[in-house]
Parts: structure tokens; sequence; C-alpha cells
């Protein structure tokens, strides 16, 4: 194999590894563990898992996705994870080589990933990602990414920061005006707090863009549970993650797309 191919199996293979660290931040921050200690465990016997049995993807195809003492299954979601972190890293690799763009991608996406699974799977979204994430987006932005195209440092932070106040007020907002109209509370502080994320990134117009597109997925989604599994609520933080990656991804495409069905 040439160098080229080399790199891109290590890269690869070093995404599947940030993939497992992620597992570990999706199980542990909702329940307020440490992701630091104690060494990961079965979540069904409690054994502690040997290094070998802890190498991403193969581990869970060598054990045939079961605990190798108690032989309860693992969840297809830790393999399917490293394997999404692990084409995300070799994409973005591939579109961006070396670059802080790499950097400002990587971070948002492998922070959304987290978002994702740990809202879905608790109707939780972890405080440590969110406030972690807005930080990460001001920064990225006084570096320099290609969604803050301002010219001095401070403009772009500026741009950042109204991102940020704008996306978490808008659904701050709008939870407030649910919550005087229907006497209860229709919005999570974590979607707040996402959103604001989000809008750190991405930028103020972007995130009102985001507050705008994610109900569309998450309509056909809320009637499903409604009427097929008899669930009230549904989790919004992944709906507005799905938003916040194509607007992060396309924005211009979609803003000429509006434009040109709204004329405006």
């Amino acid at each position: 194999m040439n160098a080229e191919v080399w790199v891109s199996f290590f890269v690869f293979l070093f995404g599947t590894v940030i993939g497992s660290f992620l597992n570990v931040c999706i199980y542990r921050m909702p329940r307020d563990i440490s992701i630091v200690t104690p060494r990961s465990a079965c979540p069904h016997c409690k054994a502690k898992i040997p290094w070998y049995e802890n190498i991403p993807l193969v581990s869970f195809l060598w054990l045939r996705g079961k605990c190798g003492r108690c032989r309860r299954p693992i969840s297809v979601s830790y393999f399917l994870i490293e394997l999404v972190s692990g084409i995300l890293w070799l994409g973005l690799w591939r579109q961006y080589g070396l670059s802080a763009e790499l950097a400002v991608n990587l971070v948002f996406f492998s922070l959304l990933l987290v978002v994702i699974v740990t809202d879905f799977e608790t109707g939780l979204i972890p405080d440590q990602i969110t406030v972690s994430g807005m930080i990460a987006g001001l920064v990225f932005s006084v570096i320099g990414q290609e969604h803050f195209l301002q010219a001095a440092w401070y403009q772009r932070l500026l741009a950042s920061t109204l991102g940020l106040l704008g996306g978490g007020g808008i659904l701050l907002a709008t939870g407030w005006l649910g919550k005087l109209a229907f006497r209860k509370d229709s919005m999570g502080g974590g979607d707040v707090k996402l959103l604001a994320m989000i809008g750190a990134f991405i930028g103020l117009k972007e995130a009102c863009l985001v507050f705008l597109l994610a109900p569309f997925p998450a309509l056909p989604f809320a009637l499903w549970q409604r009427f097929g599994k008899k669930e009230e609520t549904i989790p919004f933080g992944p709906f507005l993650a799905l938003a916040g990656a194509l607007l992060f991804m396309y924005a211009g495409p979609i803003q000429n797309l509006i434009v040109k069905l709204y004329g405006a």
C-alpha cells in the first residue's frame, strides 16, 4: 500500500479510538460518572474490561457483541459510534487535510454525535458537552474558521457570541411562551444550551435557520412516538443537532434555496 492509503488507515483507526472515548462520555456523563476513572466495566455484571476486550470495532466483533464474562449482550450502539467516528475522521481528513478547519469540524461533529445519542438514550444533554462546545465555538471563531469571514478577530468573536446568545435566546423565549400558553414547560434547558452551542459555531442567522428547520424531521418522529408508542414527549436535541450539522455543512446552498422558494 502507498503512503496515502496507510495515512488514511491510521486516521480511520484513530477516529475509532476517539469513538470509543465518545462511548465513555455517552454512558457516563448523563449519570454524573467521571470519564477518567474508574476503568471501563460491563454495564451488566460490572466486571472490569481488560484492554484486549476494549479494542475499537475488533473486540465487539470478536466477542460477538457480548460481555466476555457474563455473556449478556452489549448494545450495538458502541460498535456503531466507533464506526461512525472512524468514517467521520477519515472523510474530514480527506476534505480538509491537516488544518484548522479539520479541527473545527471534528470537534463540532463529535459533540453533536454525543448529544444525539445521549438525548435519545436518556433524554438528557450533558452540560459538559454544551458548555465546552460554547467555549470551543468562541475560541475557534477567534482563531478563524470558514463560518466567520470578518477580517478582525474581535468581529469574528462578536459574531460567534451573537450566535450563542441568539441561539439560546430563541429557545429560551419559545419555552417561556409555551409555559405561558400551556401552563407547563415545553423546552428543556439542554436544548437551549445546545442551540447556543451550535450558534457559537455557525452564527446567529444560521442558528435561526436551525430553529426553523429542526421541527420538520422531528414531526414525523413525534407522530410515530405519539400514535405508535404512546409517548407524550420526544427528545428534540437530536433534531437540533441534525439541522445544525446540515447548516454547518451547507449553509450557503440552504440559504440560496430558501431565497429561491420564498424570495427573502
